[in-house]
């Protein structure tokens, strides 16, 4: 005869609570590392970030100061990458443009996520009609192409660095709601959360326990993959000319400005070419990897 202990809701919530994935920071890094793709990604993403960061102290030009007199010259000993349009030294402009790309990029990523998330937990935890509500919002925004709402913003407002970031947020916050919210529905219905609640346990410690821990790894994946088309998308519209103006520098406007002079001036646009190229690049390879990593399926 075998006997068995009596279900308790609350033994099992804290079962099934330790028992949960937790994937540790270091861990995770140093899978990342041992990750032939992401070892290449982060490498070229440190590199890059030297590049903009520590870059200006070893090279200090100013980007912004013009030399008239030494207008397109080529690469030398005084200018190592040689001088634009207008004189400045092409080397530190790219600095500074790497700066605004980059940093502008994670500035908007962790804008449209940190909205979703708000948005996308209470929509899914609440239910009624700010659910309702929210979710038709929700599909209004991701009916229309982000790109031509973003264009279409940056029309309105006018212009400008600060308004192509105000578009991005607002073209790109709905997806991130979505998510969220999917992934709050879904986490509702785990085994973890049903005990949880039957031990007793109040929706506010259920939430911060259970629920969003998983929701911000999903949404750390999603952030990472989706960081090299939102690089591209603000060097795409500051190319249009609808972000950073003269003579600020950013990856996008140098190239705008440099295309009329690559036939006797090519070094104009190779140089922010290859680091929006190297940029992407890096950002895929780590966030396929974090996908890889991260993903339940992956680490049963």
């Amino acid at each position: 005869m075998s006997f068995t202990r009596p279900f308790n809701p609350l033994d099992a919530a804290a079962e099934i609570e330790t028992a949960l994935p937790v994937v540790k920071h270091r861990k995770v890094t140093a899978r990342l590392w041992r990750h032939s793709q992401a070892r290449i990604g982060m490498i070229l993403g440190i590199l890059l970030l030297c590049f903009v960061i520590i870059g200006p102290i070893i090279y200090p030009h100013d980007p912004a100061k013009p030399d008239y007199g030494n207008k397109l010259a080529p690469p030398g000993s005084q200018h190592i990458l040689g001088t634009d349009q207008s004189g400045r030294d092409q080397l530190a402009r790219l600095m500074e443009g790497g700066m605004r790309s980059l940093g502008s990029a994670l500035l908007v990523l962790g804008s449209v996520s940190s909205a979703g998330l708000v948005i996308g937990l209470i929509a899914g935890m609440s239910g009624g009609w700010f659910d309702a509500l929210a979710m038709r919002l929700v599909d209004v925004m991701m009916a229309l192409p982000g790109m031509v709402m973003a264009i279409a913003v940056v029309g309105v407002l006018g212009p400008g660095f600060i308004n192509l970031l105000v578009a991005l947020v607002i073209s790109s916050w709905a997806y991130y709601a979505r998510l969220t919210r999917s992934y709050v529905l879904t986490a509702r219905q785990r085994q973890d959360v049903i005990s949880a609640r039957l031990a007793g346990i109040g929706w506010g410690r259920v939430i911060f326990t259970h629920i969003l821990p998983g929701v911000l790894t999903q949404l750390i994946v999603i952030v990472t993959l989706n960081l090299g088309s939102m690089i591209a998308w603000i060097s795409g519209l500051s190319f249009l000319g609808l972000g950073v103006q003269p003579p600020k520098a950013e990856w996008g406007a140098m190239l705008s400005g440099s295309r009329f002079y690559f036939t006797f001036a090519p070094w104009l646009l190779l140089g922010p070419a290859i680091l929006i190229f190297l940029s992407v690049i890096s950002a895929n390879l780590i966030g396929n990897a974090l996908r890889d990593i991260l993903d339940p399926k992956a680490n049963e």
